[in-house]
């Protein structure tokens, strides 16, 4: 496919008009708006700015490439823009940029589309090109720029493969995208990787390739895109490799550099910074990576003095890729319950949704997700399984959602000390450890540890607690609403957020989904941040930029939608009044909703579950009550522009 067939002529901006990064991506989805090619303007929006919240897409070089991978789009589609002026897009070199490639991704998209828009990643790292395609005057004239450009890259690869499947004819060499000569000692391997995967990850594969034949050094690089690994690394490359370059900004495969000097950066850095890690991975400048726990005395030092955000990075692992069983079973339980509520128990389609989402669906796997995923961040993928089974163990044994978080952490180290354990055997036994050992003991020594341990205790802790919430005063029920309330807006997303909704959850589904009385407060809680900014800026006009203002806007939908961290740029540009105000307001909202005894039978949804709870018109008042009053405190309290 040609990329041309992505970037088509309608949606080209040959002189975008926009001066700030918001209004170049106004700019940039209007045009997609126009010609059909997205279905949900906001939904596609609030993608491209979560894509930003990550990492600016202002890549340097005068190139911005905001992208989204969302089911808002219809078909796949590249927007060209062009500024002769230049846009202050927070890009990672400082500059303004002038030329600009909005992606649009469908969610299901086809390898050929992924494979088209990595092409146009690899297209941009040449500045020759990127200076012709500013002197264009019209779409054609871009067009045909590019499919000039693509036809002679196209040719020249074809070159190249003929070239080495004749050298490997030859001589029976490492296969593929090594490039040089792959026997020489001035060899290093990368890994590249981006959280969404379509365009950085192959940016930084094509700088580093650069870069290294410019050097005369030999690299081999492997990419983590949509498409999953590929150009994969071998265990001889990496054996021979004097240094090791993985420049992600998502968790990839590391275990089989153990024993190397890895250098480990954001993928932006492999874009921007090529020359300086390839010299670092050919002097060894890096550290050895272990994993095994085979570090040295000052690595195991700087381990233990981040003992609290080692465990942090563990239970968020566990968390995230435990969210989305949350928020899609929790939805369709959601609606689920509207259905019971209008047609009664028997209907079908209300148990076609609690079995897709409840207890024998997606909430089945919420504990095991979350307990395999947290043992996989600690013991590598071996903890994986004895992980998701202790989960499993706890979910049947009452131990809930505490024997959960137990049992990954438990999992995860029962591996560690396994490989210490089998660290003596002999090299020939080596293969056996990942497909024999590890998951024959992991799993006899994590079940054992859960059967007679964790899940009587855990189970114990879990019933009592569950007795507690369920007989709360209204004096008590109220304080623990003001806590997990204001929780929320603490660090709106870190780990007191995270903490207070993973509390939450974990009574929600120990008590069999009936209990949402926590799950209100913390909804209500995390509503308020971005509603109050909302309203804040709305009615507090001289006290906020223009800027501010439209973002501002943005807000009422993140609030309504129980989006907490719509409010994250106005609280890192103004901590202070902005955290204070929200926490404020979050802990009586959280207050209100115990203080009123309302329940609410759905994690996740804002105000598109609220009708479910059993006092709908409360819980959206306490939700109110609590915005206004912060908005009010931030509004008075933050000083006139003029005044500062």
């Amino acid at each position: 496919m040609k990329i041309t067939d992505l970037m088509i002529k309608e949606t080209m901006i040959m002189d975008l008009q926009a001066t700030t990064k918001d209004e170049a991506i106004e700019e940039l989805i209007a045009s997609l708006e126009a010609s059909g090619r997205i279905n949900d303007r906001a939904l596609f929006k609030e993608m491209i700015y979560k894509r930003e919240a990550e990492s600016s897409t202002g890549i340097g070089g005068g190139i911005a490439m905001p992208h989204a991978k969302t089911k808002a789009v219809n078909e796949a589609t590249v927007v060209f823009a062009k500024s002769s002026k230049g846009v202050e897009f927070e890009s990672l070199d400082g500059e303004p940029a002038k030329v600009f490639f909005m992606i649009a991704a469908p969610e299901g998209a086809a390898n050929t589309h992924l494979r088209t828009l990595a092409a146009l990643s690899r297209l941009l790292i040449d500045t020759d090109f990127i200076d012709k395609l500013m002197n264009t005057q019209t779409p054609d004239e871009v067009s045909e720029l590019f499919d000039t450009k693509q036809a002679e890259e196209e040719a020249a690869k074809k070159a190249k493969e003929a070239k080495k499947e004749a050298e490997a004819a030859k001589a029976q060499q490492t296969p593929d995208v090594i490039v040089g000569n792959p026997n020489s000692d001035e060899f290093v391997v990368a890994v590249t990787a981006c959280p969404t995967g379509i365009a950085h990850t192959f940016m930084a594969e094509d700088a580093l390739i650069k870069k290294a034949t410019e050097m005369g050094v030999n690299i081999r690089v492997e990419t983590n895109g949509s498409e999953g690994a590929q150009n994969v690394l071998t265990a001889d490359e990496i054996r021979r490799a004097k240094g090791v370059i993985v420049a992600a900004d998502k968790k990839v495969e590391m275990a089989r550099f153990d024993g190397k000097p890895v250098l480990q950066r954001p993928v932006s850095d492999g874009i921007r910074k090529p020359e300086e890690l390839i010299r670092k991975a050919l002097n060894g400048d890096a550290p050895i990576y272990r994993s095994e726990g085979k570090g040295s005395a000052e690595e195991s030092q700087a381990e233990k003095s981040s003992v609290g955000s080692k465990i942090y990075k563990d239970l968020m692992n566990g968390i995230s890729h435990m969210l989305p069983f949350v928020v899609g079973g929790g939805i369709l339980l959601a609606i689920s319950f509207l259905i019971e509520q209008v047609a009664g128990e028997d209907n079908v389609l209300f148990q076609l949704l609690q079995t897709i989402g409840g207890g024998t669906g997606a909430f089945h796997f919420l504990i095991p997700i979350l307990a395999g995923f947290i043992a996989m961040s600690i013991g590598d993928r071996p903890a994986l399984m004895p992980g998701m089974v202790g989960g499993l163990m706890a979910v049947n044994s009452n131990a809930g959602f505490l024997g959960g978080l137990a049992a990954g952490f438990m999992a995860g180290y029962v591996v560690i000390f396994l490989r210490k354990a089998f660290a003596g055997l002999p090299k020939a036994l080596d293969g056996l450890k990942p497909i024999l050992l590890y998951p024959v003991f992991g799993l006899l020594i994590s079940g054992a540890i859960m059967f007679y341990l964790f899940d009587p205790i855990f189970g114990g802790i879990n019933t009592w607690l569950v007795n507690v919430l369920n007989n709360l005063g209204t004096g008590n029920a109220v304080i623990l609403g003001l806590i997990l309330g204001g929780m929320m807006s603490i660090d709106m997303g870190g780990p007191f957020n995270k903490a207070a909704y993973a509390f939450s959850i974990g009574v929600f589904t120990s008590s069999g989904n009936t209990n949402g009385a926590m799950m209100a407060a913390v909804m209500a809680g995390g509503m308020v941040p971005p509603l109050a900014i909302a309203l804040a800026s709305t009615f507090f006009k001289n006290k906020f930029t223009e800027q501010e203002r439209k973002s501002g806007l943005t807000n009422y939908v993140l609030g309504l939608s129980f989006i907490t961290e719509g409010a994250i740029p106005f609280a890192a540009a103004d901590p202070l009044r902005v955290l204070t105000s929200c926490i404020v307001g979050s802990a009586i909202a959280g207050g209100l909703t115990q203080f009123w005894q309302i329940n609410l039978p759905a994690p996740h949804g804002g105000i598109f579950v609220a009708a479910l709870a059993n006092h709908a018109l409360l819980f959206l008042l306490a939700v109110a009550i609590g915005s206004v009053i912060s908005a009010l405190i931030l509004g008075l309290w933050k000083k006139p522009l003029e005044a500062k």
